[in-house]
């Protein structure tokens, strides 16, 4: 018999406000008016879901349709894990506490590779069957989307639908499909509502592929079996956000969660051209929102909240073409009521000290560049754009304006690289120390120097590029931490190991879903999480799968080789990115197409949707 979570159970495990549900906005809908439940179902622990603005604005815009209950629910950790394995106690939504296998759809984002055995996981605490083939009429159907959409591939066994691209208007159309196909009284059971979903644009129903693949294991190619399924599923994109319907009253949460604040998207969509940068390319367009409705929708979000920040959030927050007049207005209107702003980590070469001391006004905080190489040949060969002079003018500014401590991140492990270029990082961070010395005449400036290992991705230049192996990653981590031992330069780095698995998952294919249940009887949870990941376990899985870690992560893939995710697009044309892999052995660089003439990537004609800025009032 299932039991209900106790005050004793709650009282049990670390912070169960993760598990009670009933925040102030949440929606809860009486059962009369309910035709089709949706559970929005994130991999991760509480705090990490409920700071995810798609599933704020998927939130908002399916509740307001009539018929459909959006629901939420979050990975339990693993003290939760094992109370509610020990009492049978299944996996239920916050707002109903209804089971996940009660639900019509579960729908996951896949924001990051090492969240998928979290998905397995939460599956079977819900009581659902993790394989797509082995659920039947009576299952709910299994959901995914986000940015590793991409790449669905190694998830294939174990959904039903992908969703491809922007969510807010498939999502309405697929509650609509399923309402229409349940009024009719489900014609065809699971397989006639899979065969309707597919029709629409935007949808991929893997079970409806077969790969093919050659002698060398490479794959030949991914083709339909299903008459209506599209030899290429193409994204679908919301052209102007401006007609989205923003969220201005989302769940305020009873304790922290990662990102405490409003956040207020003002674009959507990326032309820098980075060519590490997968979602600057799976999510181009450039889309900005007007500045008024911007302004409009930050005060409706500070009454109806009480946070007192906002956050403004795009891929890119410093190249939106109105932020100088915008943030101002924003402090002029917010400041007596002790509301700050806030900017996320900024490009050195569109660093404005104006408004860095603007938002300051309210709540100091500290200044985040993000520089990805210590050395021009490789900010040269990574497409960024930016030079020393630029950082050097960037921190000086800011040093004449007071500011003391500056963070600066960092790549490892990029094409072309050398030690001399893993040391230049050192050298960049110590050069930042003596310009605030020569601004100041002071010592004591704080540099903290964060660096990641690089991993390829599906459609971006590097997609051919093979990962550097983990003795490398390790090598050039230790080589910069001699480096850094400076007074006031902190160091911080990840672990070589999850950034080795993140790989062979970005780049995988179907076979890899084999892998993942294995990984995940062995106990694979929460693999993003340093203390909870380990190496062993999917080395295991990967040999008892029959499959090879660097087949997947190491190997440089030919010019010609077909890449198992390119069956589902988001309209980047290959062409475009083999390019820009032959410019970066080069070290050439790309424009920004924004304002320039158009680089050829190929989404704007392809997608017939246009690049939107408002820079002097005008597109």
């Amino acid at each position: 018999m299932e039991k209900e979570l106790t005050i004793d159970i709650l009282s049990s495990v670390q912070k169960p406000a993760r598990y009670t549900g009933g925040e102030y906005a949440s929606i809860v809908k009486k059962p009369e008016e309910i035709e089709v439940t949706i559970a929005l179902a994130f991999p991760d622990v509480y705090e990490v879901g409920m700071s995810y603005l798609g599933f704020k604005i998927l939130y908002h815009l399916l509740n307001k349709e009539a018929g459909v209950a959006a629901e939420r629910v979050y990975a339990p950790w693993i003290d939760m894990e094992a109370k509610m394995r020990e009492h049978k106690i299944p996996l239920r939504t916050l707002e109903t506490e209804k089971a996940l296998s009660e639900c019509d759809f579960i729908g996951f984002t896949l924001q990051y590779e090492l969240t998928y055995s979290n998905i397995l996981n939460m599956l079977d605490l819900g009581g659902v069957p993790l394989l797509a083939a082995e659920r039947d009429d009576e299952a709910p159907f299994v959901l995914v989307g986000g940015p590793c959409i991409f790449n669905p591939e190694p998830l294939a066994d174990f959904f039903d639908i992908g969703i491809i691209g922007d969510g807010e208007e498939i999502m309405v159309e697929l509650m609509n499909c399923y309402k229409t196909w349940k009024k009719a009284g489900k014609p065809g059971g699971r397989q006639g509502f899979l065969q309707d979903a597919v029709k629409l644009k935007g949808i991929y129903v893997p079970s409806y592929y077969s790969v093919k693949y050659n002698e060398d294991w490479t794959v030949n190619a991914v083709e339909p079996l299903y008459k209506d399924a599209p030899a290429i599923v193409e994204k679908r994109v919301v052209k102007d956000i401006n007609t989205v319907d923003f969220p201005t009253d989302p769940i305020v949460p009873f304790s922290e969660i990662v990102h405490d604040r409003i956040m207020l998207e003002v674009f959507r969509g990326c032309s820098r051209g980075c060519r590490f940068c997968h979602a600057g390319m799976v999510y181009r367009p450039v889309r900005e929102r007007r500045p008024e409705v911007v302004k409009e929708l930050a005060r409706k979000l500070v009454d109806n909240t009480g946070y007192n920040e906002i956050s403004m959030v795009s891929l890119s927050t410093a190249d939106y073409s109105c932020l100088g007049p915008v943030v101002h207005d924003l402090i002029s209107e917010f400041k007596d009521e002790k509301v700050s702003v806030s900017l996320p980590s900024l490009r050195i070469d569109s660093f404005s000290v104006d408004i860095a001391k603007e938002v300051q006004q309210v709540r100091k905080s500290g200044l985040t560049f993000a520089p990805e190489a210590g050395s021009q040949k490789m900010r040269d060969v990574i497409n960024k754009g930016v030079t020393e002079a630029d950082l050097m003018s960037a921190t000086k500014a800011a040093f004449e304006s007071g500011w003391k401590a500056v963070k600066l991140y960092f790549m490892i492990g990029l094409p072309q690289e050398k030690d001399e270029d893993i040391l230049a990082i050192a050298d960049l961070a110590k050069k930042v120390q003596n310009n605030y010395f020569e601004v100041t005449g002071k010592r004591g400036c704080k540099v903290t120097v964060s660096v990641s290992s690089f991993v390829p991705k599906p459609y971006t230049a590097f997609q051919w590029f093979g990962q550097n192996d983990i003795e490398t990653l390790h090598h050039k981590q230790y080589l910069l931490k001699d480096a850094l031992k400076v007074k006031n330069i902190t160091y911080q780095y990840h672990d070589a190991k999850t950034s080795v698995i993140e790989a062979v998952f970005a780049r995988g294919d179907r076979r890899l879903g084999k892998a993942l249940l294995a990984a995940w009887r062995k106990g694979a949870r929460f693999d993003g999480w340093t203390d909870c990941f380990s190496y062993d376990i999917w080395q295991e899985a990967m040999a008892e799968a029959g499959l090879d870690i660097d087949f997947y992560a190491a190997r440089e893939r030919g010019e010609n080789e077909a890449f198992p995710w390119e069956h589902v697009q988001p309209a980047v044309a290959r062409r475009f990115l083999w390019h820009e892999w032959q410019k970066a052995q080069k070290q050439q660089l790309t424009h920004d197409c924004r304002r320039d003439s158009c680089t050829g990537c190929g989404v704007c004609p392809k997608l017939g949707v246009d690049i939107i800025d408002w820079k002097d009032g005008a597109q």
